[in-house]
């Protein structure tokens, strides 16, 4: 099979889908692999190394799209690739359908096959989404830098160094969500000193995580008096759980945030427009905060670009299986094959198959273990 790789356009997304020892695994399996020039460069990785890898390398994005049987990506399409979408081709990546309905009408009328990577599942109790859990750690580590940057008075910050300093009293760090994500940014803000709690639902969960992490981070089930009192007491407040795109309801709504006292921010790791948090919309790295009723948000949905090179490799080796199980056998027969993998089906010629984008944008959908066993 013909794999093609571009280079990413999404506003400061320097990952790349796949590394260069990859490649290699691509080759040795009997397939091409085409990327663009200068796909890597933003992760490390140069055109020279892919080449030695065999790699064709390619001087134009079109070239690839248009000689690739299977788009492998990181980010999903944006209307500047609207166009090379197509019948035959099927697309790799992290696509997010229900948040982008401009998207979805152009995978549909394409008729292309998409398989959305954030939603390919897990039989691991502890990772059901491997492929978000891959960068969840990153980007809890990351959102927690955010804050330390963003406190700073000479970023407009309250001049708060987010640390355990003698002579003044602890910061405090509030997580939502004791997942990979809010562990990641629990890893750093306790580390630092900062009387950090985290909030869930998952009982075990949490009895897992204090059974490895320091003293100064104590646990609270995620309720609506816990959040309440957090948001007054917290210096920092960061939401590390994904909101069932379905719900219209929230865990922290525009007027809980006048409860939270002069200073503070909201880290929105997760990114979910109206989610968990109703103030948050997704930002970018080059325009990442916005105040609502005075408090500084942090809502970068690519946080992990920032850790490029860490990053495209967590990536490139955990998405490797699924992406050569398609080149492999075939779209039809992998989805036949592998029920995670059909998990992440997001369109088939036409026809939308992921359930939560048919509710969410009302549209007519196919649940995906049924419609592909009729192929």
């Amino acid at each position: 099979m013909r794999v093609g790789i571009v280079k990413e356009i999404k506003n400061s997304e320097n990952r790349v889908a796949i590394i260069p020892a990859n490649v290699s695994e691509f080759i040795a399996h009997g397939h091409e692999v085409y990327i663009e020039r200068g796909a890597g460069l933003g992760s490390g990785f140069s055109d020279e190394e892919y080449a030695e890898a065999g790699a064709v390398m390619c001087d134009t994005a079109a070239e690839v799209w248009n000689t690739a049987e299977l788009l492998y990506k990181v980010k999903e399409i944006l209307p500047p690739e609207y166009g090379y979408l197509r019948d035959d081709l099927v697309i790799m990546t992290y696509i997010h359908s229900n948040s982008h309905k401009e998207q979805t009408d152009e995978l549909l009328k394409s008729g292309c096959v998409a398989i959305a990577l954030e939603d390919v599942s897990s039989d691991d109790t502890a990772k059901k989404w491997p492929l978000v859990a891959n960068m969840s750690e990153l980007a809890g580590k990351g959102g927690f830098l955010a804050a330390l940057y963003y406190a700073q008075s000479v970023h407009g910050g309250p001049g708060l160094l987010l640390a355990n300093v003698a002579g003044d009293d602890q910061p405090i760090v509030s997580i939502i969500g004791c997942g990979f994500t809010g562990k990641g940014a629990a890893e750093f803000a306790s580390a630092l000193g900062n009387k950090v709690r985290i909030l869930d639902v998952d009982l075990k969960a949490m009895e897992t995580a204090k059974a490895v992490f320091p003293p100064n981070v104590s646990f609270m089930y995620s309720n609506r008096a816990n959040i309440l009192k957090c948001l007054k007491d917290s210096d920092v407040l960061i939401n590390c759980i994904l909101w069932d795109k379905t719900r219209k309801d929230h865990l922290i709504y525009r007027e809980d945030l006048k409860l939270m006292k002069k200073g503070a921010m909201i880290i929105d790791v997760a990114c979910d427009d109206n989610g968990a948090v109703e103030t948050c919309r997704s930002t970018t790295h080059e325009d990442p905060v916005y105040y609502e009723e005075g408090i500084l948000h942090y809502c970068v949905d690519n946080i992990p670009s920032a850790f490029s090179k860490t990053s495209s490799v967590r990536f490139s080796n955990d998405s490797l299986p699924f992406a050569l199980e398609v080149a492999d056998k075939g779209v039809v027969q992998a989805l036949k094959d592998n029920k995670h993998l059909r998990r992440g089906l997001t369109t088939y010629h036409g026809i939308l198959t992921m359930v939560e984008t048919g509710i969410k944008q009302n549209r007519p959908y196919e649940e995906p273990d049924g419609f592909v066993s009729k192929l």
